[in-house]
């Protein structure tokens, strides 16, 4: 899969396009995935992604945006193992944020991705102040040769399938539920740091994963980490010893690691949460905490296999 980023020059075409954030890339978001990738092999054109970095919640509210479901680079990879072509990254700012509906379509749309076909959810918005949605897009892409088709939502178990939907799931701690909109056990993925060491001298090494964006769940939870094994993670601002300003991801292996980890890109799955993030007094009341957390976590693995 290619990924661009920024500017947008023009690139060889057709390209069979879908528009959005993709945050999660959950089942919703593969049905638009699929339709984009069928009707690009209708018409003998490339499938390809536009989305935004940050996302335009972020760039509007800043620290009271939604939390990430995913970050950019997991996101792209479930697009690349879906099959997508081509992603292009654009840089949404000021500028991008302030152009007309008329004008997206031509820079981004036209000129840039010379785009034969376009597919977009039912609740669509683009260009300045949200102005323009699908019927905007549908009269303008008519004037510039390309057709637009909505893609119906996607439900599961009657409820239908959003980000939002997704956050809500995680930040309750509903693993099932989550796992049901995403099609997938929800993970985070993040490369291996060395810390404080606090971890092995409390007898708990850990390791240690910082994440650039707030996630949508934070607490002390039963995981798997994909290729190496069965953990216990804490995820969030560590409040009793060393505090940071940014989530930070723990996880202790229940088993030995197959060989060093440091420097490893890591992707935990999460599987159950056991508690909330909490603040002890001392360290020997959060080391019986920690050893409480392994224990249930063992069991818990006794139980699912």
């Amino acid at each position: 899969m290619v990924v661009t980023h920024g500017t947008l020059r023009a690139s060889r075409g057709p390209w069979a396009v879908t528009i959005g954030n993709f945050d999660g890339v959950h089942l919703g978001h593969r049905a638009l995935l699929e339709r984009v990738k069928a009707k690009a092999r209708e018409l003998g054109a490339g499938a390809c992604v536009l989305t935004f970095e940050p996302h335009p919640r972020e760039f509007f509210l800043k620290d009271a945006a939604p939390p990430r479901i995913s970050g950019l680079r997991d996101k792209l990879e479930r697009m690349a193992q879906a099959g997508i072509g081509r992603v292009h990254v654009a840089r949404f700012d000021a500028a991008f944020a302030a152009l007309p509906p008329e004008r997206f379509v031509d820079d981004i749309l036209v000129r840039g991705l010379k785009t034969r076909w376009v597919a977009v959810g039912t609740d669509f918005r683009f260009g300045r102040g949200r102005a323009g949605g699908f019927a905007t897009l549908k009269d303008v892409g008519r004037a510039h040769g390309f057709d637009v088709e909505s893609v119906a939502d996607v439900t599961a178990d009657g409820e239908r399938i959003s980000s939002s939907a997704v956050r809500a799931a995680l930040q309750a701690g509903d693993f099932p539920r989550a796992e049901r909109l995403l099609g997938r056990r929800y993970s985070i993925s993040g490369r291996v740091v060395h810390g404080a060491r606090l971890g092995r001298e409390l007898g708990f090494p850990t390791a240690n994963m910082p994440l650039r964006r707030r996630p949508p769940l934070s607490g002390i939870y039963v995981v798997h980490v994909t290729g190496v094994g069965p953990g216990v993670a804490s995820l969030g601002l560590r409040p009793t010893v060393n505090p940071v300003p940014r989530p930070l991801l723990e996880v202790h292996l229940l088993n030995a690691a197959p060989g060093p980890l440091y420097g490893r890109r890591l992707c935990v799955e999460f599987l159950a949460k056991l508690r909330d993030e909490e603040k002890y007094p001392d360290l020997q009341q959060l080391k019986t905490a920690i050893a409480r957390d392994v224990e249930r976590a063992e069991d818990y693995f006794a139980r699912h296999g």
